[in-house]
């Protein structure tokens, strides 16, 4: 896998996982200590994310790490 289609897939998971939670890109960024534009940069796979910053978003989203990298849903999404 290339590194930018994990970045895609990531970045994929953060939204649906922020939508999922009823939170805007400020808000989430607001609760886990990030600004809004760098959750816009992860979301459009603009950005590679540190794993301090991994362990921030899944705190404040409230799951395990491993949650962010599970892409099962996003893959069953795209073959719709």
């Amino acid at each position: 896998m290339s590194d930018n289609k994990l970045n895609e897939l990531f970045g994929q998971k953060v939204r649906l996982l922020r939508m999922s939670k009823g939170l805007s890109q400020e808000e989430l960024g607001l609760q886990a200590g990030l600004h809004r534009t760098y959750i816009g940069q992860i979301e459009r796979a603009e950005k590679n994310i540190s794993l301090q910053n991994i362990g921030k978003l899944a705190n404040t989203l409230d799951i395990d790490i491993q949650e962010l990298f599970d892409f099962k849903e996003i893959y069953s999404y795209k073959k719709k």
